[in-house]
């Protein structure tokens, strides 16, 4: 349903650490004062039921969400999952919303100041997209090759994320969550089937993108599974007994081979023998039942801002346009004879321009991290107390997913953050996006951005926890405009890299509406995405998949990145010579990721604040 999923996603995304260094609050306090979010002394009997508020909301959700406590570091639920997917599960969804909505309507919004109007319009505006959204049945479509329960439990399972194991307990706990994502997975058919019916259901593109992601965990033994990490973990466990360990192993065998492998096995019998045949040949959302008005639902939900696709969609064409102009140019100052299509095939086909080898990716990444943090103090006063270190995405998920994403740390401190490269296609890993790739993904990227959001103290955790696609992924893109800034990009083929990481963002723009409410076929998307490109053909096609799987979701990138841009300009003539770019990140940063209209009216605030 909705809620797992979307809970899900935020997790994986934003769980982070919890302490941190000074920074600055929009109350505007210096760089030297402790980072609390201020209570405000006006309207303090409407602060303080606004925080009661907020705070049950936050709670009530974990205990609806369990999956969702434990990736951000609230272990009382380790033992539970979500609920299966059902019309009493969505109507319960949906009153939790309204109810939530209903008593945040009898605050008294002028009388909040600060971080509790952040916190008030933040809330308000989530819980009203919310309602929207159950108009939509995303619920029929439980599963794509980019999101679904069927990947993240066994990220969950491995031993290397969130779920902790520990103790004997943690083992067990595991044991009894993974019963409940047995229902929930049966209960993912149960809503395909009604998706069959009502002519809801995936193309066939994205099902058959589904299936090896089921087929790898189906095995005959239990130690070829992705589950069985866990109990290799006990060998080096000194806490517990050796007979402890034989019944754990025991009975992880025993889960592994008589729940997992026969719930997998029960899900890919249904996709293959009815579902695929049910799967559509269109790929746009507009082909569905309410499907134009889902993807405007769609636009908003990912934008946070009042934007048409054909907005977009033109706005999508222009960029790809400039952008080409500057291929041009860099094209020229290399050398290359020949055309710009010439240039393109010349950089996917050279093998000069490709690592060798999963360890020389990891190694140049590692390389470029120390070369950025040295020279991040010339735009930033803040930095994440939190470390993050370069891993290779795990082969089981390797194959479908992106080139490169990024976990936060554990709440707890307990494992950093992790800037994962996908090694699967080292085609799709050329050298010139080194930087770039380095800087949108990690720092002053992703980790700054969600690390310095969870290490601010006071803020409500539901504000700690949230997380707006715009805002993570605009400022990403717009921590990559920032590169020559950072003494980076004087190599002519590292800037190719930045317009080509640009270049993918404003196709999206295009693509992604194309798809969606022009009525664009995945064939059409694909080729307008090598003419305009040098991406490798397996890198294309695995984006293009991504667009249809999940709309409207690669829009946020360029137009967060646009909606940053235009507030620093803003903000910039409002303050002539006494701008400073180093409190502008701050500013940008400090109070968490927020829907880019209540970011702009809390900048021009901050800015008004200072004369």
């Amino acid at each position: 349903m909705k809620r797992l999923v979307l809970a899900t996603t935020i997790a994986l995304v934003l769980s982070a650490c919890q302490e941190s260094e000074q920074v600055t609050t929009e109350a505007g306090q210096g760089a030297g004062a402790s980072v609390t979010a201020p209570t405000q002394d006006s309207g303090q009997n409407e602060s303080q039921r606004l925080q009661s508020l907020v705070n049950a909301f936050f709670q009530e959700s974990l205990s609806r969400s369990p999956v969702y406590a434990t990736f951000v570091g609230v272990h009382s639920f380790d033992d539970k999952f979500d609920d299966p997917i059902s019309d009493k599960s969505l109507k319960e969804d949906l009153a939790f919303h309204q109810g939530y909505l209903a008593r945040i309507g009898e605050i008294d919004a002028n009388s909040l100041q600060g971080q509790d109007r952040l916190t008030y319009d933040i809330f308000k505006r989530d819980r009203e997209l919310a309602i929207a959204g159950h108009r939509f049945p995303g619920h029929l479509q439980p599963y794509n090759q980019m999101w679904g329960v069927h990947n993240f439990y066994p990220m969950l399972g491995s031993g290397g994320s969130a779920q902790p194991f520990q103790t004997e307990q943690d083992y067990l706990n595991f044991i009894s969550r993974t019963k409940g994502f047995v229902e929930y997975m049966d209960s993912t058919i149960t809503a395909m089937q009604e998706g069959m019916e009502k002519g809801v259901v995936l193309p066939k593109s994205i099902v058959l993108k589904v299936i090896p992601q089921l087929q790898a965990h189906i095995v005959d033994t239990a130690e070829k599974s992705v589950f069985y990490g866990p109990v290799r973990m006990l060998q080096d466990n000194d806490s517990l007994t050796a007979e402890q360990k034989a019944r754990l192993e025991q009975d992880y065998e025993k889960m592994i081979m008589e729940q997992i492998v026969p719930c997998y096995q029960r899900l890919l019998d249904f996709v293959q023998s009815r579902y695929l045949t049910a799967a559509r040949d269109s790929v746009g959302l507009s082909a569905l039942p309410d499907g134009t008005a889902w993807y405007e639902h769609m636009i908003a939900t990912h934008t946070t801002l009042p934007l048409s696709a054909e907005e977009i969609h033109q706005y999508g064409l222009q960029e790809v346009a400039r952008i080409r102009k500057e291929m041009e140019a860099v094209k020229e100052k290399v050398g290359f004879q020949g055309d710009l299509p010439a240039f393109f095939e010349h950089l996917r086909t050279d093998d000069a321009y490709f690592f060798q080898s999963e360890e020389a990716v990891i190694d140049a990444y590692q390389a470029v991290k120390e070369k950025i943090n040295a020279r991040l103090d010339t735009l930033f006063e803040i930095r994440p107390k939190a470390d993050y270190e370069v891993r290779a995405v795990e082969p089981f998920r390797a194959a479908s997913s992106a080139g490169a994403s990024y976990q936060a740390p554990a709440p707890d401190g307990s494992r950093p953050g992790i800037f994962y490269i996908n090694t699967y296609d080292l085609k799709a890993q050329p050298k010139y996006l080194l930087e770039t790739l380095s800087i949108h993904e990690a720092a002053p990227g992703h980790h700054f951005q969600i690390a310095i959001q969870q290490e601010v103290e006071g803020l409500p955790q539901y504000r700690k926890f949230n997380g707006y696609t715009v805002f993570a992924e605009g400022w990403a893109l717009y921590a990559e405009s920032l590169g020559k800034d950072l003494g980076l990009f004087t190599d002519p083929m590292m800037w190719y890299g930045r317009l080509s990481d640009e270049q993918l963002r404003a196709m999206r723009l295009v693509v992604d509406t194309g798809i969606h409410a022009k009525g664009w076929t995945r064939e059409q998307a694909m080729t307008f995405m090598a003419e305009n490109s040098s991406m490798a053909a397996s890198d294309i096609e695995a984006e293009v998949e991504r667009y249809i799987a999940i709309p409207g979701q690669a829009l946020a990138y360029k137009v967060g990145e646009r909606a940053i841009r235009q507030m620093r300009e803003k903000l910039k003539a409002m303050q002539g010579e006494r701008f400073d770019i180093r409190q502008f990140h701050t500013q940008v940063l400090i109070d968490g990721a927020m829907p880019m209209p209540v970011l702009e009216s809390k900048l021009v605030r901050w800015a008004k604040q200072q004369g």
